[in-house]
């Protein structure tokens, strides 16, 4: 399955767990694709799959990613030096808060890509630097992520199987079909034809110091996941030692909950960009780039997106190809643009602030159409 071949980079390794659930062949009369799916775009996925693997666009410059795991180092080094060298003024608290929040952002961009598997060769050396950036640099369970994020990448925006979307009904109602079906159910959590307005004061600032920053040691403890724990302790042991002698509790506070706040804005808004615009509905059981292509978006790359967003601005390749280093994206764009052009597929790509718009327009029309079924009698 193209799911299968996507997800796993030792696929060797794999197969040896798969081999005690192999029950059988089919049958040389039984059709290989389900009806649902279109048989002539999974060959042609699959030819350029292989050539995909025949240019090395899965092979990584571990030079980049060296330089990326550097330049957020060198900035988190520098938020505690400005504070250190020029003490605690609010000018100073200002600038490194900022470089901070940079640091952070940028950390969470590259634990996705070593939690793709996409930095090193050898996945344990991906898990191991994935649990140095996750857990200590970061604070969160790297296989709290896994868990969630595999799950979404599987189904993107199908409710009920992309935990990504969870957010509907309780807080936001999203895609036509699901607001619909909620307005006419007469359900409402929420002033849903407001949506878009109370979005910008709810989950871009509150994701991460909320739900995320407790739903990652609730997971890690349910799931037993003690040595993600025992990494997540050090970022805070550090932390405090080394902000908490310069600043004291009282003003240390205000740090980490202003950091995490930009922080969630940032990623909210790039991560929501590509997805939330996009069709959102029950699965369909569609073909592998069928169900990537209706559910992602492109934004537009310059040297300042592809930095921003951490190449999520390619999220049309990074989704049908989720273990391809991501410096990797812009070279196999012109070939996915051919065979979405070549089966009538849109291929949708956007400036960055047209994208950020087009998340409030979606939740105002989700909004009006949640409203107008609910009213209707």
């Amino acid at each position: 399955q193209d799911a299968f071949v996507a997800f796993h980079v030792d696929k060797g390794l794999v197969s040896k767990y798969l081999k005690p659930l192999q029950i059988g062949e089919l049958a040389p009369d039984q059709p290989t694709i389900e009806p649902t799916k279109n048989e002539k775009l999974v060959k042609d996925f699959r030819e350029l799959r292989a050539t995909v693997e025949r240019m090395g666009l899965l092979e990584p410059n571990q030079l980049f990613f060296f330089l990326l795991l550097a330049h957020i180092l060198l900035l988190d080094a520098a938020a505690w030096l400005i504070l250190f060298y020029f003490g605690t003024s609010l000018l100073t608290f200002v600038f490194s808060l900022l470089l901070l929040t940079i640091s952070q952002v940028q950390a969470s961009w590259l634990q996705h890509d070593l939690g793709h598997l996409s930095v090193f060769r050898k996945t344990k050396w991906n898990h191991l630097l994935h649990k140095f950036v996750m857990c200590h640099l970061i604070g969160a369970s790297a296989k709290w992520w896994t868990l969630l994020h595999s799950q979404h990448h599987a189904k993107p925006n199908c409710f009920h199987k992309d935990p990504d979307i969870d957010i509907h009904p309780f807080l936001f109602t999203l895609g036509k079909k699901l607001s619909v079906e909620l307005g006419i159910k007469k359900k409402k959590y929420m002033p849903y034809n407001h949506q878009h307005k109370y979005f910008f004061i709810t989950l871009p600032p509150l994701l991460f110091p909320t739900f995320f920053h407790y739903h990652t040691f609730y997971i890690a403890y349910k799931k037993k996941f003690w040595v993600d724990l025992a990494w997540m302790l050090t970022f805070y042991i550090r932390f405090f030692y080394t902000y908490g002698s310069l600043l004291g509790i009282k003003t240390l506070n205000p740090l980490i909950s202003l950091h995490r706040m930009l922080e969630s804005s940032w990623f909210v808004w790039v991560s929501q960009m590509n997805h939330i615009p996009m069709d959102i509905d029950y699965d369909k059981n569609l073909d592998w780039m069928s169900t990537q292509l209706q559910a992602t978006c492109n934004v537009e790359q310059s040297l300042f997106n592809d930095w921003f967003t951490g190449h999520l601005n390619f999220q049309i390749e990074h989704h049908l190809f989720p273990s391809m280093p991501r410096h990797n994206y812009w070279k196999v764009a012109p070939l996915v643009k051919s065979l979405c052009a070549k089966h009538g597929i849109e291929y949708q790509c956007k400036p960055l602030l047209t994208a950020f718009a087009d998340i409030v327009h979606s939740l105002k029309s989700s909004g009006e159409l949640w409203h107008d079924a609910y009213l209707h009698k």
